[in-house]
């Protein structure tokens, strides 16, 4: 026999009111519809639900029972009100991101950490790429934000692009460095330290040769190419090698003291580090709110660069 999830509903409510007047009032029915609906049950159930001639009014056993099964009916539909309401503010679901390694270890990873203490029910799917595999991962939709360097003028086709922070290198290396305690330098005075090179693909690998280009260097000794952050930071650590990184990636290590710059001044990159999605994709309230609170962060970080960067090389 099916029942009416209603009827169940309405059968808790009145039990729990006590009275057929005080629970019609909880569903907002007439007593008398709500009469009607009963005598409707105990026809169709053979049964009668509340005993005859009590008052006040006394539930029966199967009353009990059924007005149970209404309270978990009631349970669940406030329980989906409310899933509904987190989903569509964008309090949970899920966001899939990549991004460039650098930028993702460096930088990337505390915004998350923080964003899921906010938001514990977005489930974020990580993972990494350069510019045209995170394009094609888009394209194909297997993510739904990309944050990596774009130049303005060169974001593809189909693809929407906001930037939210202006790229700024520097040259950088251990706090233990020979180099790392003095406040002036001579290019002669780096030229002979070897570097760590960015993977090929990478566009830091870019940025390094136009850094090393713009202060004169032409021969130089690379040491060690690729690996993560972290192998880039146990190395630096463990030696007297010099790269370039992003000065945001320096600053947010500034915490733990593993990463400083050296007052040298070298070329930026024409590149603006961003947001990038498809522009015909209407993004799930989630993807919105992440992205939303990536764009704060930065821009409350590039307050911060600013602040401390006015005497910083990369100022210059």
């Amino acid at each position: 026999m099916k029942i009416d999830p209603n009827h169940l509903q309405l059968l808790s409510a009145i039990v729990d009111a006590g009275g057929l007047s005080d629970g019609a009032r909880t569903v907002g029915k007439s007593q008398p519809s709500v009469s009607r609906t009963i005598m409707m049950m105990e026809a169709r159930l053979g049964s009668r639900l509340f005993e005859k001639g009590k008052r006040p009014l006394r539930p029966t056993e199967l009353c009990l029972s059924l007005a149970q099964q209404g309270r978990i009916i009631s349970e669940a539909a406030q329980n989906a009100e409310i899933a509904a309401d987190l989903y569509n503010r964008g309090k949970s679901g899920t966001a899939r991101l990549a991004g460039t390694p650098i930028f993702m270890d460096g930088v990337i990873a505390s915004m998350i950490a923080s964003f899921q203490t906010t938001f514990p029910e977005v489930a974020i799917h990580q993972s990494y790429g350069y510019l045209a595999d995170l394009c094609e991962q888009l394209n194909v939709g297997n993510i739904d934000v990309a944050i990596c360097p774009v130049r303005r003028d060169s974001v593809p086709q189909g693809l929407k692009f906001k930037p939210i922070l202006t790229g700024r290198n520097v040259i950088a290396c251990a706090p233990s460095h020979p180099l790392a305690r003095k406040t002036s330098l001579k290019l002669t005075e780096i030229a002979n330290f070897p570097w760590i090179a960015p993977p090929a693909e990478s566009p830091l690998y870019e940025d390094l040769l136009l850094a090393l280009r713009s202060i004169g260097i032409k021969d130089f000794k690379v040491s060690f190419t690729g690996g993560s952050l972290a192998s880039l930071i146990s190395i630096l650590g463990g030696s007297d090698a010099l790269t370039v990184l992003p000065y945001s990636v320096v600053f947010m290590q500034s915490h733990n003291k593993a990463l400083v710059s050296l007052p040298i001044k070298i070329e930026h990159p024409d590149r603006e580090l961003g947001l990038l999605w498809r522009g015909d994709r209407h993004p799930r309230p989630a993807v919105k709110r992440f992205s939303e609170y990536i764009e704060t962060e930065f821009s409350e970080l590039g307050q911060n660069i600013n602040l401390r960067g006015r005497d910083a090389v990369w100022r210059a």
